[in-house]
């Protein structure tokens, strides 16, 4: 579904309010552990993006591995609209890089 916002009472753009458990990919589990880090909306992931989206969860989760297929591909590919292994290998391996990077830097 899309919602039409207004910005200062003058523009108008689309949001797209699908909460991400209708998104593809996105199941029980991981629609649940994005809602836990306020990610409710396609809008939402969009604008948080898939690493630090995946980052995001992985800290909220200490102890349980976050598989990178599962989680990181599967938010690319909700934004996407593919199946998480369609995501190119370029676009994948620059996701996992935007991950590292956030996970080495310490947060302030």
């Amino acid at each position: 579904m899309l919602e039409i916002v207004c910005l200062n009472g003058d523009f108008a753009m689309p949001v797209d309010s699908r909460p991400v458990g209708q998104l593809r990919n996105i199941g029980p589990t991981v629609a649940r552990r994005l809602m836990e880090i306020g990610v409710r909306t396609r809008h939402d992931l969009k604008e948080v993006g898939p690493a630090t989206a995946y980052v995001h969860m992985s800290a909220n989760s200490p102890g349980k591995h976050l598989p990178v297929c599962y989680y990181l591909y599967s938010l690319e590919g909700a934004l996407k609209d593919l199946h998480w292994n369609d995501v190119p290998e370029e676009t994948k391996r620059r996701l996992v890089s935007q991950a590292e990077l956030s996970m080495a830097i310490p947060p302030t």
